[in-house]
């Protein structure tokens, strides 16, 4: 059974995901796919690494999986199709990591609240990213989550270019 690691991106009305294997030389693509328009008509579509369906679910006009319901098809999902991986560790895009997090870093529940108070800068993305976090941080405590910023970018760009088109003060004055 080869280790496979999770990578997972979730937006506010999706759940992306791929799943790499370990092998001796490298980590190899073995399936990828999203759970979308959660909240209207969710469709579920999972493709091996040269595009072909391996699964594939609508629940219908009007219906609303949400992400906590995209989650859980995607882990029995992977249950019942990937049962020659054993998941090592799953990895998040998460929007906002603040001043504390340029970098992955591995999450724990005080990660995770801490991630949480920068809610208020993404509302459309950071809960969602979250979210899913949370979940696997309940259901598999022992199983290792990383997460990376999308602020990580532009943190490691030159002082001028984080600044350009800022004023250098507001407009109040302060």
């Amino acid at each position: 059974m080869a280790d496979a690691i999770a990578v997972l991106n979730a937006g506010s009305s999706s759940l992306k995901f791929s799943l790499y294997a370990e092998t001796p030389q490298d980590l190899v693509l073995v399936a990828r796919g999203q759970a979308e328009a959660l909240h209207t008509a969710p469709r579920f579509v999972a493709k091996d690494a040269a595009g072909a369906v391996l699964d594939e679910k609508s629940w219908g006009e009007g219906a609303s999986l949400g992400h906590a319901g995209a989650l859980e098809h995607l882990v029995a999902f992977l249950r019942e199709r990937m049962t020659e991986h054993r998941l090592a560790g799953v990895g998040h895009r998460v929007v906002h990591g603040g001043l504390e997090y340029s970098a992955p870093v591995r999450v724990d529940a005080t990660i995770l609240d801490a991630l949480g108070k920068y809610v208020p800068l993404a509302p459309l993305h950071q809960p969602h990213n979250l979210a899913p976090i949370r979940a696997l941080l309940e259901r598999s405590p022992q199983l290792p989550q990383v997460a990376c910023f999308d602020t990580a970018f532009h943190r490691g760009q030159p002082p001028v270019a984080q600044a350009f088109a800022l004023p250098r003060r507001s407009p109040t004055g302060a």
